[in-house]
């Protein structure tokens, strides 16, 4: 994927994009953006977007991000600088919490939503790992099921500086520090959202819990759901090919429906 940097506002924004078609704005999870096997699919037939999040990777972390709501604002920004009439909008773990928290405020820009084994609500039955205790390599393999996966990922961090490992981090925190990975209003908020959805998790996740899904679910009217047994938090990497088939049908639906409503 090749890298673009668009300004938001005054803040300059590293981003991957590939492919032409429908616009997929994925926002990435704790460790920043990359050409996983999911981006690298859906971008055969669609225009991918990943955005590197303020503070995240090589970008600092503005005065003004106090928060997810700040990023949930930012990315809006950004949805509204593409000029898109209508996107099709992604996240994972932390970007799934950003994807929810946009389409709970509005969803007149968004095509579809795709939510992949999202951070933001509260656990549903046991506590959910401290992801700021994820260091080193037994963080890295805490991540997926696979663990073939994992060395192959560990294979590809080899030459990832520590300073980047730190700024995300960092940025994690000033996001998702208390509490953990979550908060205590998204779930009352959740019956907002009233665009095509899907949400996907891996029922091996060591990260954010499986059960945790049963939230997203009761609230988010009609929204697909599917469980993806011998997969961990990794999903956009063990499970790439599955959910970009998933992603896709998904969007070919919601596209039918804006055309039938013509």
């Amino acid at each position: 994927m090749r890298e673009v940097v668009q300004d938001v506002r005054g803040t300059p924004v590293r981003m991957l994009e590939e492919g032409t078609g429908p616009t997929v704005l994925m926002l990435h999870g704790i460790d920043g953006p990359s050409a996983d096997p999911l981006n690298v699919e859906l971008a055969k037939t669609h225009r991918v977007i990943v955005p590197e999040l303020p503070g995240f990777c090589h970008s600092g972390i503005p005065d003004w991000m106090m928060g997810i709501s700040d990023a949930a604002y930012f990315v809006m920004d950004l949805m509204a600088t593409l000029g898109e009439p209508k996107i099709h909008l992604a996240g994972h773990s932390i970007g799934g919490w950003i994807a929810a928290e946009i389409a709970t405020r509005c969803t007149h820009d968004l095509a579809s939503l795709t939510l992949l084994a999202p951070a933001g609500v509260m656990p549903v039955e046991a506590p959910q790992q401290d992801v700021f205790l994820l260091t080193g390599d037994a963080g890295v393999r805490q991540l997926f099921h696979d663990q073939k996966l994992a060395d192959a990922e560990l294979l590809r961090r080899a030459d990832d500086l520590l300073d980047i490992t730190l700024q995300n981090r960092a940025g994690l925190a000033r996001l998702a520090w208390t509490p953990r990975m979550a908060s205590v209003t998204l779930a009352q908020w959740l019956h907002r959202i009233d665009v095509p959805t899907l949400i996907a998790w891996g029922e091996n996740d060591k990260i954010l819990p499986f059960a945790n899904h049963k939230t997203f679910t009761a609230e988010i009217a009609h929204a697909k759901f599917v469980g993806f047994p011998a997969c961990g938090h990794a999903i956009t990497h063990e499970r790439g090919m599955e959910v970009a088939r998933l992603m896709s049908a998904l969007m070919g639906n919601a596209h039918s429906r804006s055309s039938g409503a013509k």
